[in-house]
Formats: C-alpha cells, sequence, structure tokens
C-alpha cells in the first residue's frame, strides 16, 4: 500500500483545508499520515482514519524548537518511506522538503498558501521568507499557487522539475454548503439576532490579529454610525487582538453597534442575516472567508491586497479600497448601504464568480496535478 504524508505546522490547517485531498488519496486505496503540531482537534483526524505524528513545529522560523521537528521529520520519512509528501505552511514546508531532501524521499509537492514575501512586505519578510522559498524550490518537484502574485514569483524559481509551477482555484469551496435563499429563514435568524428589515449588517469572519487590520473597519463603521442609526458590524473570531479590540470599541462608545460573537461553527447562517462582508487585510492569500461570502452572494469591501484582488472585482461583486484609506471605505460601505438592488446585483455577480472555485473543480486541478507528478 502507498503511504501519502500531509504536513503542515498546525493541525487546524489540515483540517480546515485539506481533508477533501486527503480522502483523494483514501479513495485510491493510499494509507494517508499527517505530521503536524497536534492540539484538540487530532481526534478529528484520527477519526477518518489518518495516521497521525505530532511534531513539535513553532509558526517561528526562528525557534530552535523546528531543529527538533526536523528530526523527528527525518525519522518518520526513513521510517515510512512516503510515495508522496505535499508539504504547507512556510515552516513546515521548508522542513518537510528539507527532511525530503536528506532522506531521498520523492516526489515532494508544495502549496504555497500565500508567500509571506510579497509586495509591500517588510524587508525581514523578503530575507527570510524569500531566501527559504528560493532554497527550497530546489528540493521541490511541484509548486502549487492560488492567486497572481504568488503565481508569477514563483515561476522565477528552480524547481527540481521544469514547468511544475501550478496555478489553483484555492482549496475548493462547498458552495452549496453557503446558498442560502430561503427569505422566511433569513428574516427569522435576524430577528433572533434582535434585527429587523431596516437594519444593515456587516459582518466580517476572520482571526483577531494584526494582519487583519480590523481598524480600519472600525473607523469606517464609526463615521457611518453618525449618519445611520441602523448599522451594526458584527465580528466573527478569535486572537490575539481580541482584549485590544473591544477596549477601543467600549472607549469609543461604539459597543451598541459593534459586537464580538468569538468563535463560531454556524457561519453560514451569519452570513445568511449580513447585508456586506468586509476585510481589510494587510495581506492575504486567498482568503477563504471571502469565497465563502460570494458564496453566499453577499457584495465584498476588501482592501486591494494580493489575495482579496483575486476575488473581488471592484465594482462587480464589491470595491477594493486602498489600504489604510478610511474615507474610500466609507464611501464603498456608504453606496452598498443606501441601494438594495446594487447588493443584490453584487451579490448575484459574486456567487458567479465563486463557481470556478467550486470543491469539484479544485478537485479536479488537483487530480491533474497529481497525475502529472506522481500517480
Amino acid at each position: 500500500m502507498k503511504k501519502i504524508l500531509f504536513i503542515a505546522t498546525v493541525e487546524s490547517h489540515i483540517l480546515n483545508f485539506h481533508i477533501p485531498f486527503i480522502q483523494y488519496f483514501q479513495n485510491k486505496g493510499c494509507e494517508v499520515h499527517v505530521a503536524t503540531k497536534l492540539g484538540n482537534r487530532q481526534d478529528e483526524l484520527k477519526k477518518l482514519g489518518i495516521v497521525c505524528y505530532d511534531i513539535d513545529f513553532e509558526r517561528s522560523p526562528y525557534s530552535f524548537s523546528n531543529l527538533k521537528a526536523l528530526n523527528q521529520l527525518i525519522k518518520i520519512m526513513r521510517e515510512d518511506k512516503y510515495s508522496l509528501v505535499h508539504v504547507h505552511t512556510p515552516v513546515g514546508a521548508f522542513l518537510g522538503r528539507l527532511a525530503a531532501k536528506i532522506t531521498g524521499t520523492k516526489p515532494v509537492i508544495y502549496t504555497a498558501h500565500g508567500f509571506h514575501f510579497y509586495k509591500g512586505a517588510s524587508i525581514k519578510n523578503w530575507l527570510i521568507y524569500y531566501t527559504m522559498e528560493r532554497l527550497a524550490a530546489h528540493w521541490t518537484d511541484g509548486l502549487i499557487t492560488m492567486n497572481d502574485e504568488d503565481y508569477n514569483a514563483a515561476k522565477r524559481f528552480k524547481l527540481r522539475k521544469s514547468n511544475a509551477v501550478f496555478y489553483v482555484h484555492g482549496v475548493g469551496l462547498d458552495i452549496d454548503k453557503y446558498t442560502i435563499s430561503d427569505k422566511n429563514e433569513r428574516k427569522q435568524t435576524r430577528k433572533a439576532f434582535g434585527f429587523d428589515d431596516k437594519d444593515i449588517v456587516i459582518l466580517t469572519v476572520a482571526e483577531l490579529i494584526p494582519r487583519k487590520n480590523y481598524i480600519q473597519t472600525i473607523e469606517a463603521i464609526k463615521k457611518l454610525i453618525n449618519k445611520d442609526k441602523n448599522l451594526y458590524y458584527l465580528i466573527v473570531g478569535t486572537g490575539e487582538l481580541e482584549s485590544k479590540l473591544k477596549n477601543y470599541v467600549l472607549k469609543n462608545d461604539l459597543e451598541k453597534y459593534i459586537e464580538f460573537l468569538g468563535y463560531r461553527n454556524n457561519i453560514p447562517d451569519l452570513l445568511n442575516i449580513c447585508d456586506i462582508f468586509v476585510l481589510t487585510s494587510l495581506h492575504e492569500g486567498l482568503p477563504r472567508c471571502i469565497m465563502e461570502a460570494m458564496a453566499a452572494g453577499k457584495p465584498v469591501v476588501a482592501t486591494d491586497v494580493r489575495g482579496n484582488r483575486d476575488l473581488v472585482k471592484d465594482g462587480v461583486n464589491g470595491y477594493l479600497v486602498p489600504l489604510g484609506d478610511v474615507n474610500t471605505t466609507v464611501d464603498a460601505l456608504q453606496n452598498l448601504i443606501e441601494s438594495e438592488g446594487l447588493r443584490k446585483k453584487m451579490g448575484d455577480e459574486g456567487r458567479r464568480i465563486i463557481q470556478n472555485y467550486s470543491i469539484d473543480k479544485v478537485l479536479k486541478e488537483m487530480d491533474e496535478i497529481y497525475r502529472r507528478l506522481f500517480i
């Protein structure tokens, strides 16, 4: 029986993005192993018949724990003799490819979910992550990207195989899961949250971390509330900035209009009740939350950065706003707030565009890559 190894720094990455691809190999009679930093969701992996290895990964490339992680990867690769290794996340991907190089394990496929070097990134990011990626490319048989900027950057790397840089439409989305068209259900769910028909609900689903740049959205909401008291902003997610953002909302007397919902597993319901989705990130790879909003038929306001601009076509299915530009963010939101017809038109366009990112289409794209490099 052939053995396949998936590597990612944290288990949530595997669970959130890669189960369909793991099952793809299981359906072909392969035994799938996962090497990651296991946490409180490891039972979900094991119930799927996946062999799990707990690796001492740290997200920071400077951590000495990653030397231990490298040795652990070398050990399991020598013991299990994998027919294919598929690596993800910057640190996990670098160490996984290095371990494969040391043990002579081939082929190795790397999916870049968003290079940490990008237009506008710090010199430090370029020095560290660009150097890591350029070096590890020599140990890579196939490199998969998800946005135009990363695809063009990857084509400059020298891989072990020629013509082995690929573009796929993300990790795949179960579009039907987010498509709720029952108006009565929407009305009842909004009522349960305390919203009526005249209220405008804006939603963000993202970690509460610096990269998500929540302040730009909150400042825009603050200005809009002065014009429209029927405006509400829901924030779904947890993270290191939770206390700081909550205090900022309290300090600015916005607690009546901005609500932190924490972690939620009912994202389709929340997308159903909202009117507009917003994401003002500093940078992205290919944001799943925007894909989900598009599948739900919601117009999107997002910063004009890599990843966002691959999904949002300015003036078509939403608006792209400059990074840090609160006034333009206000204008974009105001246009959508004032016109239900525009919200519907842009939402419909988003649902049309997102069809190319369905899990069925992405599985077909990945099948072609796997067949070329492995099967």
